[in-house]
């Protein structure tokens, strides 16, 4: 048995024109998760670690991982990509 989880939801009122905010996921089991990452140091040891407990821990099914190259906006084709591939998405720094 696991011990529990506790999930913060880190979401702001959206903006005037912002896309809203899909369901939530009752589960991550069999899910592929996204993980943005903004170039800041650090941030792709968190994904490491992170990937390991999702997929051992919660039965994610994949993790798809994209390095911006700098603090820039993702390019239109990766966010296309990732909406398509996965079922949630995280974005973070590291520092």
């Amino acid at each position: 048995m696991t011990a529990p989880f506790r999930v913060y939801n880190p979401a702001a009122a959206p903006s005037a024109g912002a896309a809203q905010p899909g369901r939530a996921l009752d589960n991550l089991k069999g899910k592929t998760v996204g993980f943005i990452d903004n170039a800041k140091p650090n941030f792709q040891f968190l994904v490491e670690d992170l990937e390991a407990q999702l997929t051992t821990r919660y039965g994610v099914k994949a993790v798809r991982k994209h390095r911006k190259p700098g603090q820039v906006p993702v390019k239109p084709e990766v966010l296309k990509q990732f909406v398509e591939e996965c079922d949630a998405v995280i974005t973070g720094s590291g520092d």
